[in-house]
């Protein structure tokens, strides 16, 4: 792998890529710039997606792994040119059911110990292979600032700007290994603005100076390590923007998936990236609400992403692009240039040279590569050293039946709008606590917990970093099961325990709560290592990415 030109390509290669790229019709190189997603498994919906040529398809697979197999398959046969297959590939919450479910990324790097961080990406790397991905948009290499932020959170390393690095670092080096593109998302950069750039157009507020020792510097070094593949998000960065262009108005605000001045002048001149842009789905709203999409669906290829991710309607999408073209808003350099890199990413990793049988092995080949006993070890031992004690005031733990034998669960459970994310339940957690000794009870709006019934209160949250939810927090009413008994506070009157199986920040809303723990994602895994440290059969040695007190010292109290 070149770290000069990570796309660097042998002859023949390079050969087969210009001469499939005169091959094309102007449609043709339009369709490869498109990397559509699927999440039905389907045959109809396989046919549906084919029927636009796209350069690739992003894998959302469902529970069924004989299905989602042969779905893609049908897609790698119908392609008439090879068909790069791409997926998040993140873990934690999203993990897939057919998969070993290991820790999102900020639990990973709760666990502090970069080898291990190294295992976890390789099981990730060698199982997305055996189901045919070519190229993980991952990682996050956001920087968790802004708490309130819902959608960074569990997805990021965390908010120290070496942590996030080295993890990334070890994270790309497994995805590598395994021929498998790694993507460094999202440029150029989140963490800072408390929104959701899936609903709005965020900001990165940062100066220049600053963004430079902090993104600058975690970008500057995965390039140089040689990075295969950004992906320029729908977040601003006005400062960069103002430096070059004084009275940019609001421009200055442009998302950084239709910015010039942001993908060409700062990602590939100043930074020196030459691997291939993909912007973020260009159906999430804050590209949405910042242009026009006669307007915008030119404008992302026209200003420097090469790979258009995800469309409402591909053919409208398509003929929007196609009309951006004929208009003047997209220019034939541009896209000569985009569908170029398209191909030489394919080439790159030579699915020219591969049937589909040689990319995705017989159904039970594939099985017996995922959730190998020693993948599985992996991921239970990365979960238990993950599990962090942030605080224990009121010396609550461990727990004993002797003393805290009668236990009312206040729970949470949290959602995910990802196809194939597995149900969250806190069964697994629930199960060891009987085993245990220790009498469990759902909480009832209509009999609240008194002294006389309940030895300990636990409250179970699992809601992790999610697009689309707005904010995330204790939401005490519906806890509680109305307004009214919002206001009722049970920490004062019963041991109450807090854990958070998702965001890691939810003492904000609780500062009064004497015990917390960060157990970082909602897997079984993590449950049933938590039960074993509640009860002081193991120590808790998870080491916080972030600062779970959000910065005030009341919540340390």
């Amino acid at each position: 792998m070149s770290f000069d030109d990570p796309l660097a390509l042998e002859a023949q290669d390079a050969a087969w890529v210009e001469r499939t790229l005169a091959g094309l019709s102007v449609q043709e190189r339009i369709s490869q710039l498109f990397i559509l997603s699927t999440g039905e498994d389907t045959s109809a919906e396989a046919a549906a997606v084919s029927r636009h040529n796209p350069g690739g398809v992003h894998r959302f697979p469902g529970a069924d792994l004989d299905r989602s197999l042969q779905a893609t398959r049908e897609m790698l046969d119908a392609a008439q040119v090879p068909l790069i297959l791409s997926g998040d590939i993140e873990g934690g919450a999203v993990s897939y059911p057919f998969a070993t479910p290991v820790p999102n990324q900020l639990g990973t790097a709760a666990c502090d110990d970069l080898d291990l961080s190294y295992e976890i990406a390789d099981i990730v790397a060698r199982e997305s292979r055996a189901l045919g991905y070519d190229w993980s948009l991952t990682p996050v290499v956001d920087l968790n600032h802004a708490f309130r932020n819902p959608v960074v959170g569990t997805r990021s390393f965390g908010s120290d700007v070496e942590t996030v690095l080295a993890q990334a670092r070890a994270h790309i080096r497994a995805m590598h290994a395994h021929d498998l593109v790694a993507t460094a998302k999202h440029w150029p950069g989140d963490g800072y603005d408390e929104r959701d750039q899936h609903m709005v157009t965020t900001v990165n507020p940062l100066s220049l100076e600053a963004w430079d020792q902090s993104f600058g510097r975690i970008y500057r070094a995965l390039i140089n390590d040689g990075l295969m593949a950004v992906m320029s998000a729908h977040i601003a960065f006005p400062a960069f923007i103002r430096a070059l262009r004084p009275d940019a108005g609001r421009e200055a605000y442009a998302p950084a998936s239709v910015s010039h001045l942001l993908n060409q002048v700062l990602l590939r001149e100043q930074l020196g990236f030459r691997g291939i842009i993909v912007s973020d789905a260009t159906v999430m709203g804050g590209l949405t609400s910042w242009m026009d999409r006669a307007e915008a669906v030119p404008a992302v290829i026209e200003n420097g992403c090469d790979v258009f991710l995800f469309s409402r309607d591909a053919a409208s999408d398509m003929a929007l692009m196609l009309d951006g073209l004929r208009t003047g808003r997209l220019s034939e350099a541009r896209l000569d240039e985009a569908a170029r890199r398209m191909l030489t990413l394919k080439a790159r990793l030579g699915l020219h040279r591969k049937s589909s049988a040689e990319r995705i092995a017989p159904t039970e080949l594939v099985r017996a590569q995922l959730r190998q006993p020693a993948s599985l070890a992996v991921a239970e031992k990365a979960a238990g050293l993950s599990l962090t004690l942030v605080k224990d005031r009121q010396g609550l733990l461990p727990l004993d039946p002797a003393w805290h034998r009668r236990v009312t669960v206040i729970a949470d459970a949290g959602g995910s709008f990802v196809s194939g994310a597995p149900e969250r339940s806190f069964e697994p957690l629930l199960a060891e606590m009987h085993a245990r000794g220790f009498t469990v009870r759902t909480y009832d709006a209509d009999q609240p917990p008194t002294r006389a019934d309940t030895d300990l209160v636990v409250y179970l949250i699992g809601q992790d970093a999610m697009a689309g939810v707005g904010v995330i927090q204790l939401d005490f009413a519906a806890l509680h099961g109305s307004a009214r008994k919002a206001m009722m506070q049970f920490n004062r009157e019963i041991p109450t325990l807090l854990v958070s199986f998702g965001q890691p920040y939810y003492l904000y809303d609780a500062p009064n709560f004497s015990t917390c723990v960060n157990a970082y994602c909602p897997l079984a895994d993590n449950q049933r290592e938590l039960a074993r440290r509640l009860v002081g059969e193991l120590p808790f040695t998870g080491r916080s990415p972030v600062d779970p007190f959000c910065g005030l010292e009341q919540l340390r109290w």
